[in-house]
């Protein structure tokens, strides 16, 4: 059963008992992602790391490796 379809369902249940409706799917998407997001960001702030950037950085060092110093 896909996710349409269990939203269909379920509406038609809450409907014929009298319940209020479900959200219909993917309606709280950016309010989770943002939820997610600003939650990592205190992770990385409460194990004393970088909360931003971090991404960028590691991509920096992919692209550009640095030589090694071989002392």
């Amino acid at each position: 059963m896909s996710v349409t379809q269990q939203y269909v369902l379920d509406t038609y249940r809450a409907r014929q008992l009298g319940e209020p409706v479900p959200p219909a799917p993917g309606a709280h998407d950016r309010r989770v992602v943002r939820e997610w997001r600003d939650h990592r960001a205190f992770r990385a702030v409460v194990a004393e790391r970088p909360a931003r950037g971090r991404l960028r950085l590691t991509l920096d060092r992919w692209l550009h490796p640095r030589p090694r110093s071989t002392s």
